[in-house]
């Protein structure tokens, strides 16, 4: 069991990177076009900026699996440090099911929520629906839990230089 969780976090984790670096690169893309358009041109972009939004929700929610499993997130580890053996490891499990149980509430909700808004289209673009945009926040969740289970069994504390 936990080498396949292992085995589908490595595919996870590498797909939501892959993905998360793309959209920023896109995102880039259409700040730069809706620049050149707005001064340049004088023809200002109306979805470039609707896009660019819905986009960065995206790389947001995927990009935070993969700081879950780096275990890159800003945290206030003193407790953490200062522990040893197994008030350590309880600690640690204690931290990963509360993390699971705050992602599966984004789950249920935001799959609810996709529900919801399936018929509502974006202002600027009436040929694409909202679902798309806010399916970001279950994806990204379902992510994060597979991402926070390889964290607890294999972890990767990634910390700044300077931590301390």
């Amino acid at each position: 069991m936990k080498r396949f969780l292992l085995a589908l976090d490595k595919g996870t984790t590498t797909t939501a990177l892959v993905i998360s670096c793309a959209l920023l690169a896109i995102v880039s893309c259409l700040g730069l076009w809706q620049v050149l358009a707005r001064f340049i041109f004088s023809l200002p972009s109306t979805w470039t900026e609707e896009l660019m939004r819905r986009l960065l929700i995206w790389m947001v929610m995927l990009g935070t699996a993969v700081a879950f499993r780096e275990g890159a997130l800003v945290a206030v580890d003193l407790m953490l440090n200062s522990l040893k053996g197994k008030a350590r490891q309880r600690l640690r499990a204690f931290i990963a099911f509360a993390s699971i149980t705050l992602l599966l509430i984004l789950v249920v909700w935001g799959v609810d929520l996709v529900y919801r808004i399936r018929f509502q289209t974006f202002a600027s673009m009436d040929f694409l629906t909202m679902d798309y945009a806010y399916a970001a926040v279950p994806v990204g969740a379902l992510f994060c839990i597979i991402a926070v289970l390889a964290h607890y069994f294999d972890p990767h504390d990634t910390q700044l230089d300077n931590a301390q």
